[in-house]
């Protein structure tokens, strides 16, 4: 995983609200453990016609979207059914960052744990992001804050061994491995006794 300290990119807006993990990536495509390759089917079943051709009313398909990191998504954003799956796929298809004014927990959980930022923001900075779609951001995980190209800047909090495990950019199994000398000294102290 690579850290995550700050990200710039315009945003793309999603604004419907109670978007479900099926919709991110429906069920029928979680047949794999591999990260890669899911984000051809994040939001399938809205992306694409059913002849496989682009919709071109879904606004991720829209150009202003192409390329934006930023996803500003509608209220309660991901939720529904626990799968790992869902930050996967939008990772792997260029998200980097989700900001709403409700994520799901069990979501947002993975999402930081695999390196997705999952920020919830208050009402009015949502509605304000809401509004202004392609606004250009920049999110500073160092600072927890989201710069504005006014200069104005939204805070936002995060768990903090999440935000230390995402600037170092490791899992929690790479944050234990790198102290993994003061483990043994621990643990042969203990032993000692």
């Amino acid at each position: 995983m690579k850290p995550v300290t700050y990200i710039r990119s315009r945003t793309a807006v999603l604004a419907n609200e109670n978007i479900d993990t099926d919709r991110i990536i429906p069920a029928r495509f979680l047949t794999t453990t591999e990260r890669k390759g899911l984000g051809r089917f994040a939001f399938h079943d809205w992306r694409f016609a059913e002849d496989g051709s682009d919709n071109p009313d879904f606004p991720l398909n829209q150009p202003k979207a192409q390329g934006c990191q930023i996803l500003v998504a509608g209220h309660n954003f991901a939720c529904g059914s626990s799968r790992e799956h869902a930050p996967w796929a939008l990772l792997d298809y260029g998200i980097r960052a989700v900001l709403s004014s409700e994520i799901a927990d069990i979501f947002r959980s993975n999402a930081l744990k695999n390196g997705l930022l999952a920020i919830v923001i208050r009402p009015e900075e949502h509605r304000f992001l809401l509004d202004n779609p392609g606004i250009e951001l920049a999110i500073d995980l160092r600072d927890c804050r989201i710069e504005l190209p006014d200069g104005g800047r939204f805070g936002f909090s995060i768990d903090g061994f999440a935000r230390t495990c995402l600037l170092q950019g490791v899992d929690q199994m790479g944050y234990l491995l790198g102290h993994a000398d003061a483990i043994t000294a621990f643990e042969q102290s203990r032993s000692a006794a």
